[in-house]
């Protein structure tokens, strides 16, 4: 039982370099949904097996084992195991929601500015200026979805690159890359090995825009251009957007100008496949090693209790 609980939480240490593979064989959209979708997964599992540690360690205690109403010894591994396991649980689930709930406040206050200022101004369509000194582009999420620019932005571009740079922005909205980017958050707070999976995920949002604007404009050096240009003109300004809104000028922008400048690369079907995979194999072995180790946790717990025999 103590070998599937760590499982969960040693499987999300393979997902930093698979997703970096996934990004490379699989189209930009295939891959920011499918590590995404694992990341979510992983992180889940890692969080139940940290649950049921703490759990564990908890019914050892006498106080606990009468709220439990155990009528007999709780049989688990060694005490010498279980008390450290759960003390480090407890530690990890109290750090992850703490640094989870700073974090959720920080971006709400960011996302009620956003929402604030996009309010005061009238729309043309969903399109929104902002009058400001400070070179910035985004797709702000909500009730309409809207794209945010600054006038200094406009001007840092000529006609045919404001065009690749909305038609990007309004990519993001119409993917719904932002679910991806608060979800990329949040498991960047419940594993230390997720954290790396946070900057994938948003490359992998920023390359399904490039993606998409350079089909909608049907120039992809333009495009590139156009985000090298957003980029540059951005670089020293400090944007207070929230993280979960997507810009064309963030992540690493040489790498988004390389891809776009190069040819398409021919679809290689084999290689992808073997990827998502091992994606699926990571994801459905954490799940199945989770919910083997819970209901093993859950059974113990009852012949304790008495209802059932060992």
């Amino acid at each position: 039982m103590t070998a599937l609980l760590l499982l969960p939480l040693l499987l999300p240490c393979a997902l930093p370099a698979l997703a970096r593979r996934a990004l490379g064989r699989l189209s930009p959209a295939v891959a920011l949904w499918t590590v995404t979708g694992c990341a979510v997964l992983l992180a889940g599992c890692s969080l139940a097996a940290l649950g049921v540690f703490l759990l564990i360690g908890l019914l050892r205690l006498p106080p606990f084992a009468a709220l439990g109403e155990l009528v007999h010894p709780l049989h688990t591994a060694s005490a010498v195991l279980v008390v450290p396991a759960a003390v480090a649980s407890a530690g990890a689930l109290a750090g992850s929601g703490w640094t989870l709930v700073r974090s959720a406040l920080r971006q709400g206050r960011a996302y009620r500015s956003a929402r604030a200022e996009v309010a005061r101004r009238p729309p043309a369509g969903d399109l929104c200026v902002v009058d400001s000194p400070r070179p910035d582009a985004y797709a702000l999420p909500g009730r309409p979805h809207r794209v945010v620019v600054t006038t200094a932005m406009l001007r840092s571009l000529d006609g045919p690159e404001r065009e690749a740079l909305l038609a990007h922005e309004r990519a993001h909205n119409a993917g719904g890359h932002h679910i991806a980017l608060a979800a990329a958050e949040l498991v960047a707070h419940c594993h230390p090995a997720l954290r790396g999976v946070r900057a994938t995920i948003r490359l992998a949002a920023e390359r399904a825009a490039d993606e998409a604007a350079a089909a909608s404009v049907g120039d992809r050096r333009l495009t590139a251009r156009a985000i090298a240009r957003a980029a540059l003109a951005g670089q020293a300004a400090r944007s207070v957007r929230p993280g979960f809104a997507p810009g064309a000028a963030t992540g690493p922008v040489p790498q988004r100008v390389q891809a776009l400048l190069a040819a398409p690369r021919p679809p290689r079907p084999r290689a992808g496949s073997a990827v998502a995979l091992l994606l699926a194999a990571c994801t459905v072995l954490s799940c199945v090693a989770s919910a083997t180790a819970t209901a093993e946790v859950h059974h113990r717990v009852e012949v304790a209790q008495g209802e059932e025999s060992p």
